[in-house]
């Protein structure tokens, strides 16, 4: 035998399927596309000319290595964490009728709401649950969410006062019923405040978000935005819809110019009627996402001032680390029933705020239920053993571990079961797309928390 075939035999260069399968995405840079592992969530950033090269030898090599210790990770991030948050809703009732929301209406005209009592009960059973599973050293979180929560005033203040000491509470309203007393209260008490602005004027913002009898809040939410701006546990929250997702660019220079720091811009979940009417396109989304996401860098470059938009900071973060994300509904299974859970004013218990009003969806009641043995359950197991790899095409998709198919209350009320693809698949691979160009680019420190890299190390350095 030829010598030299010889030593090439001895010596391959090529992957012969023995070792990690790697997927190469085009991201939009001209000199880098991005290589990943798709079961890890492994990526590295190379250059084109180098592919060929990079898919064999050395490379796989080092990647097959650490395999155990990445899947290791993975797989604590997915099926390994406990519970350690609650979204609490202390009234069904609202003061708004917005045009997307996934409570039924009957439910905020008419529903239950605690009283004090009732609700530092349901404290008293949810600390001696998080106790029990973490031990005294945990502070959980619990976001008072909704409906409207301030219409449940006295029951939520009284929680606060009582058990501030137990939880690390949150306040996600629509901001329309804060004066400046209870501003000073929740600030005075480190409550983390999100409210709720869907525009960068009355006649886009109040399109969607208005009072039973159709008058938008626009003014009432800038005043209180305003008052909070600079308080550092505070964010605003714009659903994106067909009504203002080419403001999306237009509302970064408002926020900016108001002083927030943190905003989100959450694609309308589909989970009623209302909101499936207001969905808009996948690449439209993309196109004007992406645009406010640079407008948010131009003003950077401009103040050296960031306006984080969460959602998006949460993808990247979860590509430079999986363990570096703060939001669980970007990975399969997702948060609901497995991190956090929901509890509505009756005491039920679903796997994530989004479900209720989906009786099929609860899993027992909290007053009346073990509330392990509802976790355990198989209503939550449906939930939380929903994953990307029972889901045709996600299965095969390079980056289902950056998306992970949301929300699955979304998903079953939009396809009537848990194992379908997200209704905005297109636009998360847009986004993750656009997340790795802008590693590539070294310009991703502008769009993440100041303190991201806390969390967050390298895997493995292939620049050399």
């Amino acid at each position: 035998m030829n010598p030299a075939v010889s030593q090439r035999l001895r010596h391959p260069r090529a992957n012969m399927g023995e070792g990690p399968q790697l997927a190469v995405i085009d991201i939009g840079h001209p000199q880098k596309v991005a290589v990943v592992q798709a079961d890890t969530a492994f990526w590295a950033l190379v250059d084109r000319k180098a592919v060929s090269e990079c898919l064999a030898g050395d490379f796989v090599a080092e990647i097959t290595a650490r395999l155990p210790e990445m899947a290791a990770e993975m797989e604590n991030l997915r099926f390994g964490l406990k519970p350690s948050a609650v979204y609490f809703n202390p009234t069904d009732r609202c003061n708004l009728n917005c045009s997307y929301c996934y409570l039924p209406e009957d439910m905020r005209r008419n529903g239950e709401q605690m009283t004090p009592a009732r609700l530092e009960k349901a404290l008293e059973i949810l600390a001696g649950f998080f106790e029990t599973i973490h031990g005294p050293d945990l502070k959980p979180q619990l976001i008072f969410h909704g409906s409207e929560p301030m219409t449940a005033r006295e029951a939520v203040f009284a929680g606060i006062e009582s058990f501030g000491h137990v939880f690390d509470f949150g306040l996600q309203t629509n901001a329309t019923l804060l004066d400046d007393r209870d501003i000073a209260f929740l600030t005075g008490n480190q409550v983390a405040v999100g409210i709720s602005l869907d525009g960068p004027g009355p006649a886009e913002a109040d399109a969607t978000r208005h009072n039973w009898n159709n008058k938008g809040v626009f003014d009432k939410v800038v005043q209180v935005m305003d008052r909070l701006a600079g308080y550092d546990r505070f964010n605003v929250i714009t659903t994106v819809t067909t009504a203002n997702v080419e403001l999306l660019p237009e509302m970064v220079d408002f926020y900016h110019d108001h002083g927030v720091r943190t905003v989100m811009f959450n694609p309308v979940r589909c989970t009623s009627k209302g909101a499936r009417k207001l969905k808009p396109d996948d690449n439209l989304l993309a196109h004007y996402f992406t645009a406010a996401l640079e407008r948010s860098w131009q003003l950077y470059q401009k103040t050296g001032r960031k306006l984080v938009v969460s959602n998006f900071a949460n993808i990247l973060a979860s590509i430079l680390g999986p363990t570096g994300r703060r939001l669980m509904c970007d990975i399969s299974p997702c948060g609901g029933g497995r991190c956090f859970f929901a509890v509505a004013a009756n005491g039920d218990v679903f796997p994530c705020s989004e479900f209720i009003g989906m009786k099929e969806f609860r899993g027992g009641n909290l007053f009346g239920d073990d509330l392990q043995a509802i976790l355990a359950g198989p209503v939550f197991k449906a939930v939380t053993t929903r994953v990307v790899e029972k889901i045709d095409p996600c299965r095969r998709c390079a980056i289902r571990h950056f998306c992970g198919a949301p929300c699955p209350a979304e998903v079953s009320s939009m396809s009537g079961c848990l194992d379908s693809p997200a209704p905005f698949c297109t636009f998360y691979q847009h986004q993750a797309c656009y997340a790795l160009r802008l590693i590539a680019e070294e310009r991703h420190h502008a769009f993440l928390w100041d303190d991201w890299e806390d969390n967050v190390e390298s895997s493995l350095d292939m620049s050399r």
